[in-house]
């Protein structure tokens, strides 16, 4: 009878104190301010097992049509490229200022299945930034998106603005928007030196 009383003070003793220590305002809830390790862990592996829980049962239509591909470029344009990037294209500033830091899909993709990444884009993932693009787009336009994205790890830069111009998404001004920045840097950068 003893034990059990240590362990519910012990308890309530902990609750107590976690209530303290939200109700102070100490932990820094700033983006600028990474997450302590543990902190870490378990947001990490809540979302990680929750992503693959939730996405059991899914069934994966086939996502090789180009149609569909070039349609989930035009979304993934859209609501994706401005935090995730794409090959040759960084994130906007939006996409640097958050916290945890979007993953680059073109890097991570493989690692994630279909099935996954329908359920991310979908339903998205609090305190993230990631919206659930559900909401506001069909399953179908949402399955063009994966099979988009199923497609970056393959693509280089030159693939990329290649799709745009095929898609009419990219004009283009656009597409050689980031060769003129370049250029322009180099001259700067020859006339500096003169």
């Amino acid at each position: 009878m003893r034990v059990i009383w240590t362990i519910f003070i012990f308890i309530v003793i902990v609750i107590v104190g976690l209530f303290i220590f939200i109700y102070t305002g100490k932990y820094n809830i700033a983006a600028t301010k990474p997450h302590t390790k543990l902190t870490e862990f378990i947001l990490n592996t809540t979302t990680e097992q929750s992503i693959r829980t939730h996405a059991v049962g899914i069934t994966v239509p086939s996502l090789d049509d180009e149609s569909m591909i070039k349609t989930g470029f035009d979304h993934y344009k859209d609501t994706c490229v401005e935090c995730h990037g794409a090959p040759g294209v960084k994130p906007s500033e939006i996409g640097k200022g958050l916290y945890p830091e979007p993953p680059e899909l073109a890097d991570e993709v493989d690692d994630i299945s279909s099935e996954e990444l329908y359920w991310i884009t979908k339903n998205g993932i609090k305190m993230t930034g990631m919206p659930a693009w559900g909401k506001t787009h069909s399953d179908d336009k949402i399955w063009t998106i994966v099979a988009f994205m199923k497609q970056l790890p393959q693509m280089n830069a030159e693939d990329y603005k290649n799709m745009g111009r095929e898609t009419g998404v990219m004009d283009q001004h656009e597409v050689n928007s980031d060769e003129n920045k370049e250029h322009n840097h180099n001259q700067g950068d020859v006339e500096h030196h003169h």
